[in-house]
């Protein structure tokens, strides 16, 4: 006798019972294969999954499918009716195994930046040797040596030793615009000049006697031969110093006045 198949859209325990009568089984032998109850038997047939004890119609809805060949998964809509927890995806062995490759990786890196961070290398012990500083992936050239040469360039950074035989330091700065001329004495000696700016230093040696010109004394503070010079000029006004072969200011000697007569007795006012 050829059994109707199960009708479309049959429910779990419907799909279940078409299978079983197909291969002509009672509920009861079905029970005692399965080691069952054969109410839970009855219970899945009819859909009744509150008669099963919590947790396990989906488990024993499973176990029936198994023995009758009823895949479930097919019937997804269906199963989907029945009370439980879903089951998850099976795994894919290949995304297993890539995962643990990359956590393989993770570790031993991790593994590797600690003992790269507690032991020592063999570098570590060793003093760097200092050379030139690097800037934005280029090396500079280190700084040349100091010129020797018996006549510095004008504003070159010299000793400051106040005379040398090099000559007479001199050292300018101005807090405004100040023209400068300095004029030696000495056979070859040619003159100098400069605009100095805002805060501009100058520095310069004079062999021998020398005239220092300032067209803005007041603005420009001065030093000879490492003493200042205290010229005593305002804004605006123009002084000129005489500076001996040592450096010394020649200072203009201040003329004395000659008293004023007393005057006669018989031209004293009367009161």
């Amino acid at each position: 006798m050829v059994r109707p198949p199960a009708p479309l859209g049959a429910t779990v325990g419907e799909l279940l019972r078409h299978a079983r009568e197909a291969r002509d089984l009672t509920q009861q032998e079905l029970a005692t294969e399965l080691k069952l109850p054969l109410r839970h038997i009855e219970a899945i047939e009819a859909d009744d999954w509150e008669a099963l004890p919590p947790g396990r119609p989906r488990p024993l809805a499973r176990q029936l499918a198994a023995r009758l060949d009823v895949d479930l998964d097919f019937h997804t809509g269906a199963f989907q009716v029945v009370p439980g927890v879903q089951e998850l995806e099976p795994p894919d062995p290949r995304q297993e195994r890539l995962e643990r490759i990359v956590m393989g990786v993770l570790s031993a890196a991790s593994v590797l930046v600690v003992l790269w961070l507690v032991v020592p290398g063999p570098s570590l012990g060793r003093k760097a040797v200092p050379g030139p500083p690097v800037l934005s992936g280029l090396r500079l050239a280190p700084p040349p040596p100091p010129s020797t040469a018996p006549n510095p360039v004008l504003g070159e950074l010299l000793p400051e030793a106040p005379i040398n035989e090099q000559g007479i330091l001199v050292s300018l700065r101005a807090m405004d615009v100040c023209e400068v001329r300095v004029q030696p004495y000495a056979e070859g000696g040619h003159p100098q000049t400069r605009t100095l700016r805002v805060s501009e230093p100058w520095q310069l040696r004079v062999k021998g006697p020398f005239d220092l010109v300032l067209e803005n004394a007041g603005v420009v503070n001065v030093e000879v031969a490492g003493r200042r010079i205290p010229h005593g000029q305002n804004v605006g006004e123009a002084w000129t110093g005489h500076f001996d072969i040592e450096g010394h200011w020649l200072r203009p000697a201040t003329p004395v006045l000659p008293e004023e007569p007393p005057l006669p007795d018989d031209e004293e006012e009367t009161p």
